[in-house]
């Protein structure tokens, strides 16, 4: 049977390499549609936990990871050589940046030299990790024909970038469109028909290259229009003007303005990430891109813009930062998921704890400050007890889950650093509530 009989049979075996907050979706997308699937990963605490039917995510459930196990769909393991059984393999590692924002493709390369000596003759090799164009062919291509099979003639190898929002309810991986690009045409239609028994469109581009470019065209735009209403946010708080509201008057408009939101930092693995391998990219064919490097500019001074104002607002009330109490509500990246990656609650609190602040923060989905690649704060989620909220001389709102009960945070606080707009509608005590 070939490969793109087994795939429309569903008999193709999957693998997934990584199994995090794009691999575990995938993971539960091609399982729940009748594929077996491997999934592989080097955390064995994690392996650990999945074949318990444990979810290592919030938003996916142990219910959903269980079911999966009980009905073997999903075999999790930690051992490479496993993925030789699989047909179509997905690779699903993180790729950051170096110290100097530079592309990190540690995991990439690791990756595809500890697939090379398994990888077998009619095999699909899928890169999902979002990266810069050319990796596909330059970084990976190379790599896996060292196994002494070349891509094109012995196995398939395609670029398809994850697009996974985690815990966005009216998008799931099932639901949103699959881009996809291969090294040749028989790449390309092996991954599309593979994709294709599982999400609701799959758009096929040209080769690798505009795929890879696709996602950092995506996250760049979100960016540097993050930028630009992160710094309108400093002018019109200037001018004594409310952002919020000039953004929700303006987005009424039925054609030519998309909302955009502002905040204290970008975060999560993408958007603050893309823009610099792009600008890193672009030094390479010796070029510029003024405009995406002054957005990052402007979106990694966001967190020292808000440790302004926390400060100013003390001062306010003839308090100084140094000795101050305060409270950090939310840090993960986004609202109601349990992923601090690049979360600017980190840079926040290490600001804050520079300047002499006695730090503590809050957050219902991350328990304990895990330690990240750049931050260690040793420190727990504190319970939201009026007894708590009291004692605190600022509490910080970097992220507005829903779980947190605004009015009455705001009730009892002595004063709130609102980065969210999510004070906004409440009755607030005069001079209450600042706006960062």
């Amino acid at each position: 049977m070939n490969l793109l009989q087994a795939i429309e049979d569903r008999k193709a075996v999957v693998g997934v390499i990584g199994l995090g907050y794009v691999g575990l979706p995938l993971v539960e997308l091609f399982a729940g549609a009748g594929f077996p699937v491997i999934g592989y990963d080097i955390d064995v605490a994690k392996i650990d936990k999945l074949r318990r039917g444990k979810s290592p995510i919030g938003h996916i459930s142990d219910a959903r990871i269980s079911s999966l196990i009980k009905g073997d769909r999903f075999r999790p393991t930690c051992e490479v050589g496993d993925l030789a059984r699989a047909d179509a393999i997905l690779i699903c590692v993180p790729t950051p940046l170096t110290e100097t924002r530079e592309p990190d493709l540690s995991y990439v390369t690791g990756t595809a030299e500890g697939l090379a000596p398994h990888l077998r003759a009619g095999q699909l090799v899928i890169l999902e990790s979002t990266t810069y164009p050319g990796t596909t062919e330059e970084v990976m291509q190379p790599l896996l024909e060292t196994s002494g099979l070349k891509a094109g003639t012995d196995f398939y190898l395609a670029y398809s970038p994850e697009r996974e929002d985690p815990g966005n309810a009216k998008y799931s991986a099932a639901s949103i469109p699959k881009v996809v690009g291969g090294i040749d045409a028989e790449s390309r239609e092996a991954a599309c028909c593979l994709y294709r028994q599982v999400v609701v469109e799959v758009v096929p581009v040209s080769g690798t290259r505009p795929a890879e470019a696709c996602k950092l065209l995506e996250n760049t735009y979100r960016a540097i229009n993050i930028a630009l209403i992160n710094e309108l946010k400093v002018l019109f708080d200037r001018m004594g003007i409310d952002v919020w509201e000039v953004i929700e008057a303006a987005r009424t408009k039925p054609f030519g303005f998309q909302a955009f939101y502002p905040g204290p930092g970008l975060g999560g693995h993408c958007i603050p990430i893309d823009p610099f391998y792009l600008a890193w990219l672009a030094r390479r064919y010796e070029l510029s891109t003024r405009f995406v490097e002054l957005a990052g500019e402007v979106n990694t001074s966001m967190p020292g813009y808000v440790v302004t104002k926390i400060a100013e607002a003390l001062n306010d009330q003839s308090k100084p930062l140094r000795g101050s109490k305060v409270c950090v509500l939310g840090v993960a990246y986004k609202k109601d998921v349990d992923d601090p990656r690049e979360s600017p609650a980190f840079v926040i609190m290490e600001k804050l704890l520079a300047q002499g602040a006695e730090v503590s923060y809050n957050d219902p989905h991350i328990p304990r400050l895990p330690r990240m690649r750049r931050h260690h704060i040793d420190l727990d989620s504190q319970p939201l007890t009026p007894q708590f909220l009291a004692a605190q001389d600022c509490v910080v709102v970097v992220t507005d889950h829903s779980a947190y009960k605004m009015q009455e945070i705001v009730d009892q606080s002595r004063l709130v650093v609102d980065t969210r707009g999510a004070t906004r509608g409440l009755h607030v005590p005069e001079g209450r509530v600042v706006r960062a």
